[in-house]
């Protein structure tokens, strides 16, 4: 098979018709490109010294089961940008911020109100879901130059008094660092959420529309060319050129179930 423009895209419709998407909708993402979904991208995109250990991808939180089904950090595309901001002024004081967690799909959130029904700690989905659904809230701790994280008053998801950055029995040294991570976040755009020291919502979260979309879509080998597609195409087939001077191609099929690649 001659792959033309390094991407060749056979659809096939319900009807069993076959298709061909044109050449000039099949030219493949650069690397540098970044990955923007319905306003939400990989914050690695945006600033890749951002520590990333998203606890929900693994089994190391507070329901003691992996709940997203990959680690993809993503958050709406100023709040990312802010973040980068406010990382690189920790950078000079030899720190760096780590994030426990960012964007949370709403299916996310039923499953949290149901193990933990306090709106202190998880915002109800029935009455509007959590900032985290729009995008516009990140978990976050600060880490040194060797990857430990600093004291805090606190371990994530702590659901008690003293997650509370008010929390008057903390270290000094806890509250020292507590007070330098609100305070240069606060500068750039964050506010700080007075039951849990370690979630900071965008101050333009009220701009953000909650999303509902599938972490997985933010993977490398997501093919582009799938958003694309015309609605009534169900499912595709797509062979891509390895590399521009290889003749090689990878081939992968794809299927439409709701408004999801599977």
């Amino acid at each position: 098979m001659k792959i033309f423009n390094q991407l060749f895209v056979c659809t096939l419709f319900c009807s069993t018709l076959l298709g061909l998407v044109p050449s000039a909708q099949t030219q493949p993402a650069q690397q540098s490109q970044i990955r923007e979904i319905e306003g939400l991208v990989r914050v690695e995109d945006i600033d890749s010294t951002i520590a990333i250990d998203l606890r929900y991808a693994t089994e190391n939180n507070f329901t003691g089961k992996k709940i997203y089904p990959v680690s993809v950090c993503v958050l709406r595309k100023e709040t990312a940008q802010k973040l980068a901001a406010a990382n690189a002024e920790f950078k000079k004081d030899g720190y760096r911020i780590k994030i426990w967690d960012a964007y949370r799909p709403p299916y996310v959130q039923k499953i949290f109100w149901n193990l933990v029904p306090d709106d202190r700690y998880v915002a109800d989905p029935n009455k509007g879901g959590s900032k985290h659904n729009r995008g516009g809230a990140v978990d976050l701790t600060l880490v040194d130059s060797n990857g430990q994280e600093l004291e805090m008053p606190s371990g994530f998801d702590d659901f008690s008094e003293k997650a509370s950055p008010s929390n008057s029995s903390m270290s000094l040294q806890a509250r020292k660092n507590v007070d330098y991570l609100s305070s240069v976040l606060v500068k750039h755009g964050f506010v700080p959420y007075e039951h849990e020291w370690w979630h900071f919502d965008d101050s333009d979260w009220r701009n953000f529309q909650l999303v509902d979309i599938k972490l997985e879509r933010f993977l490398d080998d997501f093919p582009l060319i799938l958003q694309t597609l015309e609605k009534n195409i169900k499912q595709s087939i797509i062979v891509e050129q390895v590399s521009p001077d290889s003749t090689k191609a990878r081939l992968s099929a794809w299927e439409k179930k709701g408004e999801d690649w599977l």
